[in-house]
C-alpha cells in the first residue's frame, strides 16, 4: 500500500469545506454512518478526484469477551468495498458487555472502554481479531483508546500490550497521539516509554486530535485545538519512524475552514520537526504468529465477568468492583451519561426541541436508573415512552407532542400523514387488544 499522506476526519457538518481544502490526501468516515448503497455525494466526488477514503468502525468491541458478531463484520466489510479503501480500522475496546457468557442482560456502554492488559485480554483479543481479518477483503488496523481509568492487575504496559497484539496477529496499529497524552494525564503512563515499546514498523497511520483538561482530568473531546503536548508526541513518533499517514480529528465545535488548515499546517511541521527515517512507501507485513490451539473459552468467561461487573458499575450504578478508583468511575460514569444524552439529541434531535431546556436534565435523571441495551435509536424511544408513563409531564402541549413522536418512531412502519390510514390503524390496535 502506498503512502497516505495528510488527511482529516471527514464529518458531514464540513464535508464542503474539506472538499475546497489544498493538500488533502485522504481522509477518514466512521463507517456505521455510511450507508453503502447511498454514499453521500461529497464522498463520490472526493473518490473521483483520487482522493483515499478509510472506513473507522465504531462498535464491533474487538477487545470485548464475546466474539466479533458476523453481521457487523460484513458491514464494515460492504463499507470498505463500496469505497474501494485499503484497510479499514477499529479500536483495541470493548463497548458492551453481559449476554449468555454471564447469564445477564445485554448492557451498552455507548463508548469505548479500555481492555484489561492481561495474558486473558490479550489471547480474547488476538482471537477476535483473527476473526475479524478472515471477515475483511482489506487489511485490518487498531487504535490505542483514551481512557480515565484503570484495571487493577494489569501484566503489561500498553506498549507490551500492543507489540505482543501485532506480533501475534500481523494486525496494523492505529496510533493515536491525543489518546497517549490522555493516558499520560489520567494514568501516568508515560508516552515515550509506550512509544519504545511499539512494532514501528507495523504502524498504519496516526490520529491527531484535541482535548481539554477539568479538575486533573483529560477530557478526549475531538472538539478542541490540538495542544502543544500532542504535537510534541506526534514529532516524537516521527523522530522514530516515518508514519505512513497523520490524519486531524475533529467531531464537532468545528472551527472555520481556515482554522482547520491551519492546525493541519502545524500538525504537518510536527511530523517534520521529527525528521525520522523514511519507509519505503509499502507495507512491511508481519508474519503472525501460528494461533494456539488452546481454547480461549475459560478466558472469554473471565473476560466477561470482569467486563460486565465494570460497565454494570458504570452505566446501571451497581458497586464498584475491587480495585477500581471509585472517583474516577464516578468521572467515567457521568461521561456516559452525558455522551448518551449528547447522541441522542442527534440521533432524535426533535426530543430537545420538544422538551425544550427540560431535555437534558431529564435524560440525565432516565439514564441513572435505564442502561443502554440496544443502541441509541432505541434509547431515545425508550426516554420517550418513560416519559409519557411516568406521568410528570405538566405541559399537556409537550405531552401531546412527545406522544405523536413516539408514535411516529415506535411502530414497524411510519405512521402516515393521512387521517383516514392513522383512524385505520389506531382501530386495529383497539381490536388487537380484545
Amino acid at each position: 500500500m502506498e503512502r497516505l499522506g495528510t488527511g482529516i476526519g471527514w464529518r458531514p457538518e464540513i464535508a464542503d469545506a474539506v472538499e475546497r481544502m489544498p493538500g488533502i490526501d485522504w481522509v477518514e468516515v466512521v463507517a456505521e454512518n455510511l450507508c453503502p448503497g447511498h454514499l453521500p455525494e461529497s464522498l463520490r466526488r472526493l473518490r473521483e478526484r483520487g482522493v483515499t477514503v478509510v472506513p473507522h468502525g465504531v462498535s464491533l468491541g474487538l477487545g470485548g469477551a464475546d466474539r466479533p458478531d458476523a453481521a457487523r463484520l460484513l458491514a464494515l466489510a460492504e463499507r470498505a468495498e463500496a469505497l474501494g479503501s485499503p484497510l479499514v480500522t477499529e479500536h483495541i475496546a470493548f463497548v458492551r458487555g453481559g449476554g449468555p457468557l454471564t447469564a445477564s442482560p445485554r448492557l451498552e456502554a455507548g463508548h469505548l472502554l479500555p481492555v484489561p492488559r492481561t495474558r486473558d485480554a490479550l489471547d480474547v483479543l488476538c482471537e477476535n481479531i483473527r476473526i475479524a481479518q478472515d471477515a475483511l477483503p482489506v487489511p485490518l488496523a487498531v487504535e490505542n483508546i483514551a481512557a480515565l481509568i484503570s484495571w487493577p492487575g494489569e501484566e503489561m504496559t500498553e506498549g507490551q500490550f500492543l507489540y505482543d497484539l501485532a506480533d501475534r496477529t500481523g494486525v496494523r496499529l492505529l496510533i493515536d497521539v491525543a489518546n497517549l497524552h490522555t493516558n499520560h494525564v489520567n494514568r501516568g503512563e508515560d508516552p515515550a516509554e509506550a512509544l519504545a515499546g511499539l512494532p514501528l514498523e507495523a504502524i498504519a497511520y496516526v490520529h491527531v486530535a484535541g482535548g481539554f483538561e477539568r479538575d486533573g482530568v483529560w477530557h478526549d473531546s475531538h472538539a478542541h485545538p490540538v495542544p502543544r503536548p500532542v504535537l510534541d508526541i506526534l514529532t516524537d513518533l516521527a523522530s522514530r519512524v516515518s508514519p505512513p499517514g497523520v490524519l486531524l480529528e475533529r467531531d464537532e465545535n468545528f472551527p472555520e475552514p481556515g482554522e482547520l488548515e491551519r492546525e493541519l499546517g502545524v500538525i504537518r511541521e510536527a511530523v517534520e520537526k521529527g525528521g525520522g527515517p523514511r519507509a519505503d512507501g509499502a507495507w512491511r507485513t508481519a508474519d503472525p504468529v501460528e494461533p494456539s490451539s488452546v481454547s480461549t473459552d475459560p478466558a472469554r468467561q473471565r473476560l466477561a465477568l470482569a467486563q460486565t461487573a465494570l460497565l454494570s458499575a458504570l452505566v446501571a450504578g451497581t458497586p464498584v468492583p475491587e480495585g477500581f478508583d471509585r472517583v474516577r468511575l464516578g468521572v467515567q460514569a457521568r461521561a456516559l451519561a452525558a455522551k448518551r444524552a449528547d447522541v441522542v439529541a442527534k440521533v432524535a434531535p426533535e426530543l430537545p426541541v420538544i422538551l425544550g431546556a427540560g431535555y437534558r436534565p431529564a435524560f440525565l435523571a432516565y439514564a441513572q436508573g435505564a442502561p443502554m441495551t440496544d443502541g441509541y435509536r432505541r434509547d431515545a424511544l425508550s426516554f420517550a415512552e418513560q416519559l409519557l408513563l411516568g406521568g410528570k409531564l405538566a405541559d399537556a402541549r409537550v405531552r401531546r407532542e412527545l406522544r405523536e413522536w413516539w408514535l411516529e418512531r415506535s411502530g414497524p412502519t411510519p405512521r402516515s400523514r393521512r387521517p383516514a390510514v392513522r383512524l385505520a390503524r389506531a382501530t386495529r390496535r383497539v381490536l388487537l387488544r380484545h
